[in-house]
């Protein structure tokens, strides 16, 4: 303090309840910077008495003390002031509560009626709320540039925790996404402070406690200033404590009723937060969800585009194997033709090939139906050993061509499951065929299952290639291959495991895959309820078959009608070689001009001919004097359940998919009257 403090000016009483009623800073200094007076709004705003500050240097009072640069800064303005110029500085101040805020303070000369400088005055108001919103608006933006150019969500995470840790000075910045059971959540990044510990990788969200779970399950946000004195002991404080925390805002993400993502702010010591801080973490979570839902969205967008360009050339693929060996085939027999050689063993591999490409199609269409609702399951109770015995007939030979060894390990008693048995046995038969592909030669297959409380627990297993974990759940996503160069040498679509997820999800029951790793062999697991009454079915062998025995054995009348002229001249063919009278037409409208004079017994049509199609042709045949009895068969490549229902209501006797097999062409025979004497 100077030796000598001068007298504070003169003044009266309107002067003194003007300077100390007034709403902003406001003090008075001498031309050195030493204090001769300072407004109650002053004094308050440092928690000061006029004592503390009157007769020191404006730059030595406790406003400025805690930062040398300001209380230089001070200094340099108060000085240049008392040279005869205005000065205008936003520098920050200390309050009485220790926090730093931020003011707008003029540094003046007064001077007398002759100009010259008496006093240098000191004015000023708080700017810190301004302060607060244009920062915030600066990282808000900040975060929202960075967010706008980023391609992938891990570089969002990264620089919005980032920028928010270092603006609130906190220890660190998390982000987690939850899982499926609303407890697990695994946090993908955290931006910590040097020297603090990362927080990254997966946790219980019950073990944080009744005030976190209550708070953050609804989409409050959890706000906690004080851990070890806000949390009873033993309800979330040895979590927070484990991991360095001792305050925290987290702010959930709710969707669908479910917590889905978590963003949080840490600090290792007790903090009070303010409902500014708080509102800033809420509006940084929200614009970062924003941004990763739309980078995660595109990601989505093109990895589905991906896997559907790979799904296409796979498919082309997979249908040009099997019509390599028919062109061969077919070429073979003309030569076998000529020479007279015996070509049986040509045609039962062109016979194997059409098989395989019905068989790729089929799963086509019913990925399809399912995808879009349209499947419907024939269920009954039937005993499970039944369809096993159904799917490993029909995959026993898959499985003998490389010598695997398979066993069927099944319960004595019965286990009845309510199913659709051909779709079950579909579901074990894609197992079983991948489990053939994928285990070497000679390798081992097992089937088995047992009852497990209310569930009946069914498990292929296999010593194959194996399954990597990070992969366990993509072999069951459609257009995604696993091992794609694998899948390729292997043959198939890559969709037989998405159709075995959606078959057993439409029964109430789930499939999923576990191994030990690369190498290390596999095993599916499929669970079903447990039926809760005996089945009163036929055996699973007569489902779907066609009694041949009554096929009509006399010559028939039958006309085919199908613009694809080689489907309709090679049916023809087969049907004339077996004593048939036919007639051909490749649209309704000849259809139905044949069918005047040559009264048919039987019509094969296609349902998407030219002129008039196949609905509408089989109307007008129903129409047609004399043609009561006359058998109606569509013929066709569309079999969606709304196909076979159109086709019922348009008079079709009976649906069916192109290529059609013998003993279905030789069913539809047995359908049509045999002719008259």
């Amino acid at each position: 303090m100077p030796d000598s403090v001068p007298s504070a000016v003169p003044t009266d009483a309107v002067y003194r309840t003007f300077f100390d009623q007034a709403t902003h800073f406001a003090g008075l200094m001498t031309l050195d910077g030493t204090m001769i007076d300072v407004n109650r709004v002053s004094l308050e705003a440092g928690g000061h008495r006029r004592d503390d500050i009157i007769g020191r240097r404006f730059w030595d009072c406790a406003w400025w003390r805690r930062s040398q640069a300001v209380m230089d800064e001070v200094r340099a303005c108060t000085l240049r002031a008392a040279a005869g110029f205005t000065v205008r500085r936003e520098l920050p101040y200390q309050r009485e509560d220790e926090r730093t805020c931020w003011t707008d303070i003029v540094f003046a000369p007064v001077t007398d009626a002759a100009g010259a400088v008496q006093y240098v005055a000191a004015t000023g108001a708080d700017i810190t709320e301004r302060r607060q919103v244009e920062a915030r608006l600066r990282l808000l933006d900040a975060i929202g540039e960075a967010t706008r150019v980023a391609t992938d969500a891990r570089a969002i995470m990264a620089e919005a925790t980032r920028l928010l840790g270092e603006h609130l000075a906190v220890t660190r910045v998390a982000y987690a996404d939850l899982e499926p059971d609303n407890d697990r959540f695994t946090i993908r990044h955290d931006w910590t402070v040097p020297g603090a510990i990362s927080t990254a990788g997966v946790y219980s969200l019950d073990l944080f406690g009744s005030r976190a779970t209550s708070n953050l399950r609804v989409g409050r946000t959890l706000l906690i200033n004080d851990v070890d004195r806000e949390l009873a002991p033993g309800d979330g404080d040895d979590m927070f404590n484990a991991i360095g925390i001792k305050a925290i805002i987290c702010c959930p993400l709710v969707k669908g009723g479910a917590l889905v993502a978590m963003m949080a702010v840490h600090q290792q010591q007790p903090r009070t937060w303010t409902a500014d801080e708080i509102a800033l973490v809420e509006a940084v979570v929200e614009r970062c969800w924003a941004h990763i839902e739309r980078v995660r969205s595109t990601e989505a967008l093109h990895q589905a585009d991906r896997h559907k360009s790979e799904f296409l050339a796979t498919l082309a693929h997979e249908l040009r194997n099997p019509l390599a060996p028919i062109s061969n085939g077919l070429e073979l027999l003309r030569l076998g033709a000529e020479r007279g050689a015996d070509m049986g063993h040509v045609r039962e591999m062109m016979t194997r090939q059409v098989h395989h490409m019905v068989h790729l199609i089929n799963d086509l269409l019913d990925i399809a139906r399912v995808s879009s609702g349209k499947i419907v399951l024939r269920r009954q109770v039937a005993d499970l050993k039944d369809v096993v015995a159904s799917a490993v007939e029909t995959n026993l030979p898959a499985l003998q061509a490389p010598g695997h060894l398979l066993t069927v390990d099944l319960p004595d008693e019965p286990l009845l499951v309510d199913v659709d048995v051909v779709r079950m046995s579909q579901v074990l038969g894609n197992l079983l065929s991948n489990a053939a592909k994928y285990t070497p030669p000679a390798g081992r297959i097992a089937v088995a299952a047992r009852r497990h409380g209310a569930d009946v627990v069914i498990t292929v297993s296999d010593n194959g290639i194996g399954i990597a974990a990070e992969a366990l759940e993509a072999v069951f996503e459609m257009f995604t291959q696993v091992g794609r160069s694998v899948e390729r040498s292997k043959g198939g679509l890559g969709i037989g495991l998405s159709l075995v997820r959606r078959l057993m999800a439409l029964h109430g029951g789930s499939a999923s895959a576990s191994s030990a790793g690369e190498g290390q062999g596999s095993t599916f697991t499929l669970r079903l309820p447990v039926a809760g009454q005996p089945a009163h079915a036929l055996p699973v062998a007569a489902q779907g078959a066609v009694p041949v025995q009554g096929t009509a054995t006399a010559p028939l009348r039958v006309l085919i009608a199908d613009d694809n002229v080689d489907a309709a001249n090679t049916l023809d063919a087969l049907l004339r070689l077996a004593g048939h009278d036919t007639r051909i037409a490749h649209d309704g409208v000849a259809a139905l001009a044949l069918a005047e004079g040559f009264r048919p017994q039987l019509a094969f049509l296609d349902l998407g001919m030219p002129l008039l199609d196949g609905y509408e042709t089989a109307r007008r045949l129903r129409a047609l004097p004399h043609m009561a009895d006359l058998a109606l068969v569509a013929l066709t490549g569309w079999g969606a359940a709304e196909d076979r229902a159109r086709a019922r209501a348009a008079g079709f006797d009976r649906h069916l998919l192109k290529p059609a097999a013998p003993d279905e062409v030789a069913a539809a025979l047995a359908l049509a009257r045999a002719p008259q004497a």
